[in-house]
């Protein structure tokens, strides 16, 4: 079953077929870490690695870079304002971030380049661009020439006449056209700096991924295998790297495939410091569990705008307690044919609510079978799974709820629980209000807490 992506660069669903087979090389754009990452910069990388571990289920050899823009205007003038070091501003925002993706399950990066340490790549990259008439010299630092390059905006999908005369076009007199953007920004006074041919500065945005790509993936020039990142770098990130990496390159495209997560939204806007909905990515995962997130984001199309609202990780809460007791069901037992359904759905452009919603209906007995899909998703089973059915409750949980006037019939704790719930939910129905608290307070009183949504009722063991 051959893996099928949607392609940005042609705006079309394609066969994936990597350009040095078995080797499968990814730049995905990393952190900027001038504030705390929020769960808008989580949704994209965690829909990366789930990528990342699918090809390495189909057998490829992936080579996985992700990189970090260490240096930009937010943190020097983040360190003018404070007095901070701007390097201990980076290091401390990008050391959070860190923490929160192994707490996500995202993997570590193979490579994780920054900026200021690939200076010599991007000094060489931007003389290059100048041998060719690509980029010129202006008062303030080094700019690409856009007029060059015939083909910007084909990756955005833009036209450069309605580009050019767009508002939203920044005026600049320090530029021959408006389009032109930074590749090399010259210092001012207290700014951190490095050594150029053109006088001391640091590079803009967009040249650093172009050579840090051609560096670690693309040393030749023949371009690489995917390019990926969040919607909102197509324009102008990505059709800039576009811009500089292809008038250098023996055979372009820079990235075969480009791939892009859709935005997030929450409670129907974007996330916002002025709205008042801006929550720091380490905050929100102290307050919902983190595989509950990571389960929520697979339940949407990775290129779908999403909408996150606290009724939606509710809700996935309740799946991700689901597939633990599924999981603690299951025994030793033959593989299901769970492995088709599973390709199918992720070889359908990444299709990640498909494959999830084939582990909340499996039907097989297979524990190795179900934890190994799950580990694809990245949810992976932990002892924890096991455990924490078993910590609080004893082998006579049905014995004592029976004493308690509870009928129950099954022998586990779990199907003793489960029972109990069915007759509470069956009591809600009849809006038998006393029964339903009565059968709550029961559990609670034997270490069971309930939890009710609209799509059912979970339980934990209580604190």
């Amino acid at each position: 079953m051959s893996l099928r992506l949607y392609n940005t660069r042609t705006r079309s669903v394609e066969e994936f077929a990597p350009l040095d087979p078995p080797g499968v090389r990814i730049y995905v754009c990393g952190l900027t870490p001038s504030a705390e990452a929020h769960l808008g910069h989580a949704r994209s990388f965690l829909f990366f690695d789930v990528l990342r571990r699918y090809l390495q289920h189909l057998r490829y050899d992936v080579t996985f870079v992700q990189n970090v823009t260490d240096i930009d205007d937010r943190s020097i003038n983040r360190a003018r304002e404070t007095g901070e070091d701007w390097y201990q501003i980076v290091s401390a925002y990008y050391a959070s971030f860190k923490r929160s993706m192994q707490r996500l399950g995202v993997r570590e990066p193979d490579r994780e380049p920054y900026a200021t340490k690939f200076i010599p790549q991007i000094v060489e990259m931007i003389e290059q661009l100048m041998e060719q008439n690509y980029a010129y010299v202006s008062k303030d630092g080094v700019y690409y020439r856009v007029s060059q390059f015939p083909r910007y905006g084909q990756l955005s999908n833009r036209n450069i006449d309605e580009l050019e005369s767009g508002a939203r076009i920044e005026v600049d007199e320090a530029k021959e056209d408006p389009l032109d953007f930074a590749l090399w920004k010259f210092a001012k006074p207290g700014e951190p700096k490095w050594g150029s041919p053109w006088g001391d500065g640091r590079p803009g945005w967009h040249i650093e991924c172009s050579a840090m790509s051609h560096e670690l993936l693309d040393p030749q020039g023949t371009g690489f295998d995917i390019h990926g990142g969040g919607a909102d770098l197509i324009f102008p990130h990505h059709e800039n790297e576009v811009a500089q990496s292809e008038p250098l390159m023996a055979h372009p495209p820079m990235a075969n495939f480009w791939m892009h997560g859709g935005l997030l939204l929450f409670d129907n806007q974007k996330m916002s410091k002025s709205l008042g909905n801006f929550e720091p990515l380490y905050q929100l995962l102290d307050r919902h569990d983190p595989q509950a997130i990571r389960l929520l984001f697979l339940q949407t199309g990775y290129r779908k705008v999403m909408n996150f609202t606290e009724e939606s990780i509710a809700a996935a809460s309740v799946a991700l307690e689901r597939l633990k007791k599924m999981y603690r069901s299951l025994a030793t037992g033959a593989p299901s044919g769970l492995a088709q359904r599973m390709e199918a759905a992720l070889s359908d452009d990444m299709n990640t609510a498909v494959a999830l919603s084939e582990l909340l209906s499996y039907r097989g007995e297979s524990r190795e079978e179900f934890a190994y899909w799950l580990d694809i998703l990245g949810l992976t089973p932990s002892r924890a799974w096991l455990e924490e059915a078993q910590r609080a409750l004893p082998g006579d949980f049905a014995e004592r709820l029976r004493e308690r006037g509870v009928t129950v019939n099954g022998s586990t704790p779990e199907d003793a629980i489960e029972q109990v719930i069915a007759a509470r939910t069956q009591a809600r129905k009849e809006k038998n209000w006393a029964e339903s608290d009565r059968l709550r307070d029961l559990l609670a009183q034997c270490g069971v807490a309930l939890k009710d949504s609209k799509d059912g009722t979970t339980w934990t063991l209580a604190e």
